[in-house]
Order: structure tokens, then sequence, then C-alpha cells
């Protein structure tokens, strides 16, 4: 899949409103075992931050791009005394009955959803920019989820990929218009997740409850909540168009995962805003949309980062002020039956290896990159190597399979079976797992 150049979807003054877009233009990336890029699919598409996908920023004087990458995986400025600290436990009940009622959604979830200010210089000063997005009350101690975008400058253009530094200042605005200091506890960015924390003393607190990403089924409606264009307590709905997406992250050179689709309405502002199912659940942090071409807007092709995904990120930063990803160091292709019947793979379905980085586990456990070029019904390929075909007994049927078993089952340092196919041959091979590098 090819995408097109980050760029500002909306012209940069915003009519009756403070807030104007300030998304600077990046390039497309590819997972390290990602599908590969086709030059001829979706050549026009860009992926956008939608603060969203990039933040919508106060105009409050001297405009500044904030966005950025970072050497880091994770920045934690939390006092290590919250080292070890529980996930948090959400009181909030889900929403009762089984129909879809927006108005019920917004009157019982909207207190808990946030617009987050983020100030990269001066945060004291009137006229000092800043970055606008969205996030959600996640327990009654004070955690708030939202996109690690949001409250760094990671994707802006001219940062490496990877690298990330902080706001200096963040604010949390309630929807009643108060406005509460808070604290950054850490960020992911393979994953674009970021939580922050208020002081519960400072205001009363109205946790949402977190709901499970693995059992979204396309064409079920969901809500959006948060402040597009600083236009904060928006609402949108709409149905969920995709699920188990594998899109290029705003904050890293990997790719993100299992991305939920959806078609409800989502602009700058909404970045790390909640998407609810019809109980009320938040299934997912909206983070980005696709535009067809500068000075587009929404279209209807919007990405949510799961909420399994953001939850597992929340609980190793609590626990370990960080979160680790583990990495095996190959990049992979789709094997298809086509593909297994024209070059003799004895699999239909598994994950061509292209490529294999050296010094990985990969290289130490001698898996073998395709050492041939080769054109098939228009796709370009690498073949006569390895085929993974299953991770620690669990099938692999594509590419993308591999980052997700890699990056959501195991863990750096961890010794797993791959089972390969090469040719007509299948064996299995030991890996040791490394920790995903950051670039």
């Amino acid at each position: 899949m090819a995408y097109g150049p980050y760029h500002p979807p909306f012209p940069r003054e915003i009519a009756q409103t403070p807030y104007r877009s300030q998304i600077r233009a990046g390039r497309p990336r590819r997972g390290y075992s990602g599908p590969s890029v086709r030059s001829s699919s979706a050549a026009a598409l860009a992926l956008v931050a939608a603060v969203l996908g990039g933040v919508a920023v106060l105009a409050v004087g001297k405009a500044a791009g904030w966005l950025g990458g970072g050497t880091k995986t994770v920045f934690v400025t939390q006092p290590a005394s919250h080292a070890g600290e529980a996930a948090p436990v959400v009181v909030a009940k889900p929403l009762a009955g089984n129909g879809f009622a927006p108005a019920q959604i917004f009157r019982t979830r909207s207190a808990g959803v946030v617009t987050i200010i983020s100030y990269f210089d001066a945060g004291n000063v009137p006229d000092a920019s800043a970055g606008q997005g969205s996030g959600f009350v996640v327990s009654p101690q004070g955690l708030i989820l939202t996109n690690a975008h949001v409250i760094t400058n990671a994707g802006q253009a001219g940062v490496v990929l990877g690298k990330a530094a902080p706001a200096d200042t963040v604010y949390v605005e309630f929807s009643d218009g108060d406005r509460v200091p808070a604290s950054v506890v850490g960020y992911d960015l393979y994953d674009d997740v970021g939580v922050i924390r208020v002081d519960p003393a400072l205001h009363a607190l109205d946790p949402v409850p977190l709901g499970d990403s693995s059992r979204v089924v396309v064409g079920q409606p969901v809500a959006a909540i948060g402040s597009p264009f600083g236009n904060t307590d928006s609402l949108s709905v709409g149905v969920v168009s995709a699920i188990r997406r594998s899109i290029p992250s705003l904050t890293s050179r990997y790719n993100l995962v299992d991305a939920i689709q959806t078609d409800a309405p989502i602009n700058h502002g909404n970045s790390g805003g909640p998407l609810f199912d019809a109980r009320g659940r938040a299934i997912g942090i909206n983070a980005q949309i696709r535009s067809s071409g500068t000075g587009s807007g929404f279209e209807g092709v919007g990405f949510a980062v799961p909420i399994d995904s953001a939850r597992r990120s929340m609980q190793q930063l609590l626990a370990d002020g960080r979160v680790r990803y583990a990495y095996v160091g190959i990049t992979t292709e789709d094997l298809t039956p086509s593909i297994a019947k024209k070059f003799g793979y004895a699999a239909e379905r598994g994950a061509l290896i292209d490529a294999v980085t050296k010094g990985s586990g990969a290289a130490r456990a001698g898996l073998k990159a395709g050492p041939d070029d080769a054109v098939f019904e228009g796709q370009a390929l690498k073949v006569g190597g390895d085929a993974v075909v299953a991770i620690a007994g669990i099938p692999v049927t594509n590419a993308e399979d591999v980052v997700r078993i890699v990056s959501e089952r195991l863990l750096p340092g961890e010794t797993v079976s791959f089972t390969l196919v090469r040719g007509g041959h299948r064996r299995v091979v030991p890996v040791t797992l490394g920790e995903r590098p950051s670039r």
C-alpha cells in the first residue's frame, strides 16, 4: 500500500475560531514486517495528522510547529514514586441496552472527555504557541489517555522519527471550561499512546470505561467526542469501516497494526479523544485521517489506536516507566496461494522474508531472505528464501501477523519457535527476540 506525504488537510485560517492548523509535511514509512509498499496502490492518498494525526494549534500569537519524534521510545517525566503502580480501575459502568443512542452516550460520557493544551515554549506567556488535542479520563486517580503526538513534538517535520520531547507545560480543560495543570506520565511512540495525570483534588473526575477492541466488528456504530478545531464537546457518529488495519505511524518508522478504521467525522483537535461503542465504552483513541490531497479535509477515512494496545502501553508505563516491544529483525511480504504455487512453497499462506537485519535475532538464528527478485501478477517479490508460517505455534497468514504476534504477544529476551518453509521443506528454528530499536 502506498501513501502520499503528510499535509495540512484544511486551510490555515479557520473562520470564527482562534485555532489554525499547522501540520508540517512528512513522509511515508513502512513497518519492519508490514506489507510491502506498492507503487500502484492508492498513490494519491495521504495520511493526515488530524489533530488527529497532528494537533490543532492555538494561534495565540507567534506560530510555531510542534510535532516531532525522539531518540527514546518512551520519555518519562513522572516522579519515580509512581513506579509499579497498578493499572487503573475504572468504576464507570457500560450503558444499558443494545441500541445505539448517541445522545445518551454524549450525556453520560462527555464529562470524562477533555481538551489538552500543550505548550512547547514559554507556557505561561499569553502569546506562546500551543498544540491542542483531546483526551479522556480513565481513573479516579487522575490518569488521562491521549495520543503521544498530542503531548510531545513527535511527528514534526525535521524531527527524526523515533525521537520526541514532551511539552514544557500541559493543561487539561474540562467540559465545564475549568482548566487545571497536568504532568506527563510517559508515552509510547510506537502505538502513539500518551498518558498524563491531573490532581483529582483540583477537579471532579468522571472516568470513561474501557472496552475490548478485539471484539470490534465491521459495521458496528461508533461515536467520537473531542475538540475539533478547538470546538470542545463535539460529537460525531459513524460506523466501524474496517478493523486490523496496518497504517504508517505518525510517531515512529514502524507501522501501527490493528488500527480501527471509521467513517465517523474526526478532524484537527480530535487527536487523543475516545471512540465509543454503543454501550459508551472507549474502544479506541482517535489518531489519524487519510485525505486525497492538499487542502482537503475529512473524507470518511479515519483511524483509531485500538484500546487494547493503549491499555497495554499504559500498564507498562505505570509499572516500568517505559514500553518495550519485542523485535525479530525481518521485513516480510504476504505469501498467498498463487505465489506459493508459482514459486513452489510448501504452504499457501505465510510471510515471505525479503530482508534480515544484520545482528538481529533472526540473523543469529539463520533466517534467510529471498535472494531472487521476481515479478508476479504486478507484484515485486523476493523469493527463494524462508517463509514464516507460525511463531510460537501461532499461525502466520500474512506479513502483518508477524508484527502483530511479535509486538503484542511476545517480550524482548524470549526465545520462541519460528516455523519456516523454504521451497518444499519445513523446519522449526528457535529465535531469541531483541528489543525494537527506535530507528
